[in-house]
């Protein structure tokens, strides 16, 4: 089994995304409303995927902000990272910090979208 760290989703969003992944691979995922809370779970847990918000629904920070801060944790560099969004320019931003390509909600269920998760989650 693959687990994957989601955040800054709601709710609603963390859902969907969930019974998505969890309909096309074995996976557990686990939700994150906060940076603080995302990084206390990183130094604890072994994930396979991060998956980040574009603006986190709890505290409204900025999910490129994490990235760039995950990218600069030595620790855990090395680990993919995804920006959920439905906007090509906040990805790109994203993939320049170091993420690899990530989609948007918009895009949830799409042959792209799994194929893009495919090397992560297989």
């Amino acid at each position: 089994m693959k687990h994957v760290l989601s955040v800054g989703q709601c709710g609603f969003d963390h859902g969907a995304i969930s019974r998505f992944l969890s309909g096309q691979f074995d996976v557990e995922v686990t939700p994150a409303a906060t940076a603080v809370r995302a990084f206390d779970l990183l130094k604890t847990q072994p994930f396979d995927l991060v998956l980040v918000n574009r603006q986190f629904d709890a505290d409204g920070d900025e999910g490129l902000g994490f990235v760039k801060a995950l990218k600069a944790n030595e620790s855990l560099a090395t680990k993919p990272v995804m920006l959920i969004t439905n906007f090509s320019k906040y990805d790109q931003q994203a993939v320049a910090l170091g993420a690899v390509s990530g989609f948007g909600k918009a895009a949830i269920d799409s042959p792209d979208v799994v194929r893009k998760l495919e090397p992560y989650l297989k």
